[in-house]
């Protein structure tokens, strides 16, 4: 038979949820090393890292390091393509004036 026939099964009800004054007795009776709360020391950052020595941490540096000499090398090459369309234009108007030089002495 169908889904018709079943007979529903009544839930509980919820439970109310705890007052504040229950929440603060639940937390001042926890004990230090809880871990429920042991994340809130610290910055998440601070969590995550790993020690300061470490194969991680060193690759990491190495990581960022590698990232601000790429971005400056692509700033350069910007640099640099810029600065050879400018000397490239003013070779173009030197051989221009060159001629101009000539065909008026000539």
């Amino acid at each position: 038979m169908g889904s018709k026939s079943k007979k529903r099964m009544v839930l509980a009800s919820r439970p109310e949820p705890p007052t504040v004054d229950q929440i603060l007795a639940d937390i001042s009776r926890a004990v230090d090393d809880d871990p429920v709360f042991s994340i809130l020391d610290g910055s998440a950052a601070e969590r995550a890292a790993p020690p300061a020595d470490s194969p991680v941490e060193v690759l990491a540096a190495q990581c960022w390091r590698h990232l601000e000499v790429n971005q400056r090398l692509q700033e350069a090459g910007g640099l640099l393509r810029l600065q050879t369309e400018q000397l490239q234009a003013v070779g173009d108007r030197l051989h221009r004036d060159l001629e101009e030089v000539k065909g008026q002495s000539g």
